[in-house]
């Protein structure tokens, strides 16, 4: 545990990525594999079994610690994390032992999650008698699950290719899906053979970046291929020995929810592997539904003969990245993308179409159809260089997201909440309502959009002027007013407005408006598609 209690605290004191990648590095290339395994697990944002509820903890802190509850519970609400709030009141022990991390977690924490209170009381408290300072603030957040020091699982990739020698994208691909932490699973993935393994996963995905200069700055039209962009799910699409599978960028497999899908992928002419989108669709209007109708797919894992009627899908396809075996990634899009469109034509499935291309003879005219998008049920154009491979994470210069301006409402912030991380003592989320008659109806939650400085002086008037507080959300005078931006609005069942934005951020903090002059609630409704 000493040696990734070490790591935890260095790389959240580091500032840099390439020093959080020289820190990791160093830590794989000397941990034992068992706990270099748990470490890869946990630093890609796996989570263990519940160990213990907030309240349950924060009842033990009080037993541990000798101090009253009022102060435990006071203390949490001024440092805002639990585990920082446990490491800090709970003294340094006598004696310290220093069992390694998968010892920790494979013989006393797993063997007691979901179990009996006393059981899972007595394994916590049994890190506390034992554990030094930084050793217990990583013990505690894994009991927390809030493991969040600014390191994403591409750093770690990195660090691990860095390491190894072996190409990030391999990494990632064997990264994919789920995995349980091991020195064995460690070990194929650290192998620089072809392992059978390699031909069951998906690819990882090619992500675009957002288009944040001018578009003619990239230069001649002619090179770039222009499709519109999608707002449903980016999944692919695998067909390899007569078998179907379905995954989403989120590393999970969608079998069984879209038996349509897999029935007309089973047909497909011959192996491969396609990206694409899987969308929701007006099969009369042949135009996408919102993605709130897709939502409602999501959640079945077995969809009825009704939810298969009233919610059609159907996948646009974009690339080919393998086909009969061979992986075509390497080629030029131009290429991929000829070929995608001899397979489709021959399978001549509507449920697996070809992602149109979008014509425009210069940018001007590029600009005019991407001002239209929303009227289509898209968000914008993708921009691709025609020549580009295709390659593993974002990589910005080739695949470009030139997204439409977004919709904007000004609305009046009337609930906060503590933040995560380094953000965890201050009020960075924040709920936002519109006028219905005389009253402010929650519509949004924003997380970002304001610099240090604004979220410094905003913490500091939610603080002080606090009307109520439920738990760990304050309820705060109707002062201040923001200005959203968003992609798009849709009718709900599901939010007491009866309406659901697409990711709401704050654009700007309006000074000059009082709260009464912010919008009403049928502004916003009259958006919705």
């Amino acid at each position: 545990m000493k040696r990734f209690a070490a790591l935890y605290r260095e790389l959240g004191e580091a500032t840099g990525t390439l020093d959080k990648r020289a820190a990791l590095v160093a830590y794989f290339r000397d941990a034992p594999p068992a706990d270099a395994a748990w470490a890869l697990w946990l630093l890609s944002g796996g989570k263990l079994r519940r160990i213990a509820g907030s309240g349950e903890l924060r009842q033990w802190i009080v037993e541990a610690s000798g101090h009253p509850a009022w102060l435990v519970e006071d203390s949490y609400h001024h440092v805002g994390d639990l585990a920082e709030t446990a490491t800090l009141l709970l003294d340094d022990p006598p004696e310290r032992n220093d069992r390694p991390l998968y010892d920790w977690i494979e013989n006393t924490l797993l063997p007691v999650a979901g179990g009996s209170p006393d059981a899972r009381r007595e394994a916590v408290l049994s890190g506390w008698r034992v554990l030094g300072f930084d050793e217990r603030l990583a013990f505690n957040k894994l009991l927390t699950g809030a493991l969040r020091i600014g390191v994403s699982q591409r750093t770690v990739q990195q660090a691990l290719a860095e390491m190894s020698g072996i190409d990030i994208a391999r990494i990632a691909q064997r990264m994919l899906g789920e995995w349980r932490p091991s020195p064995g699973f460690l070990g194929q993935l650290l192998s620089p053979e072809e392992l059978p393994g390699d031909r069951q996963q998906p690819y990882p995905f090619f992500l675009a970046s957002p288009l944040e200069q001018d578009a003619p700055a990239l230069g001649a039209i002619d090179d770039w291929l222009l499709e519109w962009k999608w707002d449903g799910i980016r999944l692919q699409l695998i067909r390899r020995d007569g078998e179907v599978a379905l995954w989403s960028r989120g590393e999970e497999r969608l079998d069984g929810r879209f038996p349509e899908i897999e029935d007309a992928a089973a047909t497909l002419p011959a192996d491969c592997v396609i990206d694409g989108e899987l969308l929701a669709w007006h099969g009369d209007a042949d135009q996408p539904q919102p993605f709130t109708a897709l939502q409602t797919r999501i959640q079945r894992r077995k969809p009825g003969p009704k939810t298969l009627a009233s919610t059609p899908v159907r996948v646009l396809a974009y690339d080919l990245l393998e086909h009969a075996g061979e992986d075509w990634r390497e080629r030029p899009l131009v290429e991929r993308r000829a070929r995608l469109a001899e397979v489709l034509a021959v399978h001549a499935d509507a449920r697996i179409a070809l992602s149109p291309q979008v014509d425009a003879a210069g940018w001007d005219e590029a600009a005019q159809l991407r001002d239209e998008a929303r009227e289509r049920g898209v968000e914008g154009l993708m921009l691709k260089r025609v020549d580009s491979t295709y390659q593993s994470g974002r990589r910005r210069g080739d695949w470009w997201k030139w997204k439409v301006d977004p919709l904007t409402i000004d609305a009046v912030l009337i609930y906060a909440q503590a933040g995560h991380g380094r953000r965890s003592n201050l009020y960075t989320d924040y709920t936002f309502g519109l006028w219905d008659g005389d009253a402010l109806v929650p519509v949004a939650k924003a997380y970002s959009g304001l610099d240090d400085k604004e979220i410094g002086k905003l913490d500091r008037w939610i603080r002080s002027h606090t009307l109520e507080r439920f738990g760990p959300v304050r309820s705060v005078q109707a002062v201040h007013v923001f200005e959203l931006g968003f992609e798009a609005v849709n009718r709900s069942t599901r939010h007491k407005s009866g309406i659901a934005v697409r990711f709401p951020r704050i654009l700007r903090w309006r000074h000059d408006k009082p709260a009464s002059e912010a919008d009403r609630l049928d502004t916003l409704k009259a958006l919705a598609r």
